[in-house]
């Protein structure tokens, strides 16, 4: 099951002082911060969970920003482990100021079918299951393969995923298995089956669940 967790931010007005008198200004936002910053700030974080992070993306959310954080790990994440992880990510940011003084939500989930299979870590968390992606290389079609839609279109083979190792992967491609260089692999996409037996580790098809909140003051977390 696909794992989603979230934390929100808020920040009452600040120094009021007496009855009417107008509210200190705000402090402004890290107009520099980066995703390659909070990569940086958070991926040992995941690390020492024995996770990987697979992508961060700082968006908006209203008047807030949104600060989506993806990881995974061999055998999938769990709804526990989601939760655990979203806290520690949260205490990071919190004990490093990453995020600034501006009011932000985070929102921690694995990747879905939907991810596309890249790096050697993405295919050996997809064994077992069905995928579809185009050839890149040299490597011939072969079996299995589709026919280029247009001209200049690549071809691509769809096969179920039997081993994936450091440099390649195996696809049982019409009852063959085919041995592929990640070099000559594009973006492979995981299909959708109905009936199909248990999915590999890693893989979740469900749709994002666990949803956890928590007021946030002068970045903190309340309960945490």
């Amino acid at each position: 099951m696909r794992g989603d967790s979230r934390h929100g931010s808020s920040r009452p007005d600040r120094a009021r002082g007496r009855a009417g008198a107008p509210a200190a200004a705000p402090r402004e936002s890290r107009p520099d911060v980066t995703p390659a910053d909070l990569v940086a700030v958070l991926e040992p974080v995941a690390a020492a969970a024995g996770m990987d992070l697979e992508s961060l993306k700082i968006g908006a959310a209203g008047r807030r920003r949104l600060l989506r954080v993806v990881v995974d790990a061999d055998g999938g994440v769990g709804l526990d482990e989601m939760a655990d992880i979203s806290r520690d990510l949260s205490a990071r940011l919190d004990a490093t100021g990453a995020m600034g003084e501006a009011p932000y939500t985070l929102e921690v989930s694995s990747p879905g079918v939907d991810r596309p299979l890249t790096l050697p870590r993405h295919w050996r968390r997809a064994v077992g299951r069905l995928v579809r992606v185009p050839l890149s290389g040299p490597e011939q079609p072969g079996p299995g393969a589709g026919q280029a839609g247009r001209a200049g279109q690549a071809a691509a083979v769809e096969g179920r995923v039997i081993a994936a190792g450091p440099d390649g992967v195996t696809l049982e491609v019409g009852g063959q298995h085919r041995e592929l260089g990640y070099a000559d692999l594009g973006p492979g996409r995981v299909q959708v089956e109905f009936g199909r037996p248990e999915p590999g580790p890693g893989i979740q098809d469900a749709a994002p669940a666990a949803v956890a909140a928590g007021a946030r003051t002068r970045g903190r977390s309340d309960g945490h």
